[in-house]
């Protein structure tokens, strides 16, 4: 928890963002100047199984809000009455809910409180592939493949194999919608999650019932999309009449607090970041964290095979939306580096520092190099292609795998920082094929601005600048995501008339990190060239 600030004056309004990742719930309370007076955290569980299950639970989701909703508003000595607005963001994960909000079990565990379907939850694969060779023309709109992180193959999934919950659903709820009904008992959705995660359609307003019937989820049409959403409003739309008084109670604030239509938490960070300078069409949002996502906004719609979207509405009201990322970027990077011999001893050593692992071996590079952009120097003959849970954008091909090759045989600390820069070498590359991708089909970005956990240290932004060969640039605001959920809040509590208006007021730039020009941008290039046979390579091997 941080607590900068207890003096916002009388009278002086605030906003709360709720961002709920992977592993934790953290609530942060924001001035209207985009400052953070105080942040709380609480940690969340994941269950994991085997076939590629990985489950968390509504209950535990909702406890954990409310207790890092209660710090902040303790820690800043605020008035909960001046909270104007309150905005959620969350990852695009499936809550499964009976009759009354009852969480059912969505995995063999049959425990009930495992009711939500991670975004990472790759069970639904086969449903994916048979989804994709069927071809309908909703796919045009999520990069020409639908993705088993996508809600329409897991909910398949269910009815295939578990009929009687799928049968006994009351409502199929991305987790942000979860959050937004679970304040305010509205079942509004979001344009964000429905378009990007279940097929809405919001440039025309409708679902296309002709899809759910050719996949075999025909009876959600036939109900009249009641269980997965009727009422679609745009990201920072007011929800219902706001906090009930049952809510506000658990989260100390005052019933009637404006609630936010809210985003998934990679967008929220879009939202945190992509207002600056000349705006959104010239800056790619990337959310670097557990997995990495990159958002690219533009007036007209723009079709990019293996890129998600083109979204209408998904994160900036108005704009079109192509999405692109990995399913594991920051967790690559973890992965990755468990592998080394001396993998034990650095963590020893990062525990013994209060540092994460991968601060302490950037850290280590930066010392070694001298200079951030001459550690690629460090690593000549390593390359990492760190595709472990498959490649999310320009290829939507769940089967990819990583490669590491040129590792010898080193046991030593020096080794381990070579392979963490040659893996954030491989996370650089992936970024820049997605941007070439995207500049092929007509969209070209001038920066890159930066956001997630993963991102935040000055080492990694650098290499990524120059992997990428964009500048990399880094807002004033500590937390961007958790920005971009307050910039909800703010919206919906009519504090600004819109939300380009909001992310103009509320985020500004604070450094840019410029590529290098010069041998390493060559090396960096030839590196790039070998990134991309390396994959090719692998595609043709995986067959036998």
């Amino acid at each position: 928890m941080s607590d900068t600030s207890h003096t916002s004056g009388a009278g002086a309004k605030h906003v709360i963002g709720v961002d709920v990742g992977t592993g934790s719930a953290r609530a942060g309370l924001f001035d209207l100047n985009g400052r953070m007076l105080a942040s709380a955290k609480r940690d969340i569980t994941l269950f994991h199984e085997t076939g590629s299950i990985v489950e968390q639970s509504s209950t535990e989701i909702w406890a954990a809000v409310c207790a890092a909703v209660r710090e902040v508003i303790a820690a800043s000595g605020i008035d909960p009455a001046s909270v104007a607005g309150l905005g959620f963001d969350a990852t695009c994960s499936l809550v499964v809910l009976g009759e009354g909000g009852r969480p059912l079990p969505v995995g063999p565990s049959e425990d009930p409180d495992r009711n939500i379907i991670v975004w990472m939850d790759h069970r639904a694969v086969p449903q994916a592939e048979r989804i994709n060779a069927l071809g309908h023309d909703v796919l045009r709109y999520v990069g020409g493949r639908i993705s088993p992180e996508m809600e329409t193959p897991k909910v398949l999934w269910l009815k295939e194999n578990r009929p009687q919950i799928f049968d006994t659903t009351w409502q199929f709820f991305d987790l942000a919608d979860f959050l937004t009904w679970r304040a305010t008992g509205d079942l509004s959705r979001s344009t964000c999650t429905v378009t990007c995660k279940w097929t809405y359609l919001a440039h025309e307003k409708r679902w296309d019932a002709s899809y759910f019937h050719q996949i075999g989820l025909g009876a959600l049409a036939d109900e009249g999309f009641a269980r997965i959403g009727q009422t679609i409003v745009e990201p920072g739309s007011a929800v219902g009449q706001g906090l009930t008084a049952a809510v506000a109670e658990e989260l100390g604030l005052t019933a009637g607090t404006a609630v936010a239509a809210g985003l998934i938490d990679a967008h929220a960070g879009g939202i945190g970041t992509v207002g600056i300078g000349a705006g959104p069409q010239a800056n790619l949002g990337y959310v670097f964290g557990t997995s990495s996502c990159t958002m690219t906004s533009t007036s007209e719609p723009v079709f990019v095979p293996g890129v998600w979207g083109p979204y209408y509405s998904a994160m900036v009201p108005g704009m079109w939306l192509n999405e692109g990322g990995q399913s594991a970027a920051g967790a690559a990077i973890d992965h990755l580096l468990s592998f080394h011999p001396a993998a034990a001893e650095a963590r020893e050593l990062s525990k013994r520092n209060g540092v994460p692992l991968p601060v302490l071996l950037a850290d280590m590079a930066a010392q070694k190099a001298g200079h951030a952009s001459d550690a690629i120097k460090l690593v000549a003959g390593l390359h990492v292609v760190p595709e472990f849970l498959g490649n999310r954008a320009p290829f939507a091909d769940p089967y990819a795998r990583a490669v590491i090759a040129g590792l010898d045989m080193e046991r030593n600390l020096d080794s381990l920082v070579s392979l963490y820069v040659a893996g954030l070498c491989g996370i650089g590359y992936g970024l820049r094929q997605i941007i070439d991708t995207q500049a092929d089909a007509g969209v070209t970005v001038e920066n890159i601005v930066i956001s997630g956990g993963a991102g935040q240290h000055d080492f990694v932004r650098q290499m990524l600048a120059d992997a990428s060969g964009k500048p990399v640039i880094a807002t004033t605001a500590e937390e961007p995501v958790l920005l971009g959920a307050a910039i909800l809040g703010a919206v919906a509590g009519g504090l600004f008339t819109d939300m380009r208006a909001a992310m103009t007021k509320l985020s500004a730039a604070e450094v840019t990190y410029q590529p290098t020009q010069d041998v390493v941008a060559g090396l960096h290039a030839k590196r790039y060239e070998g990134f991309k046979q390396l994959q090719a390579l692998t595609r043709t091997l995986r067959q036998f």
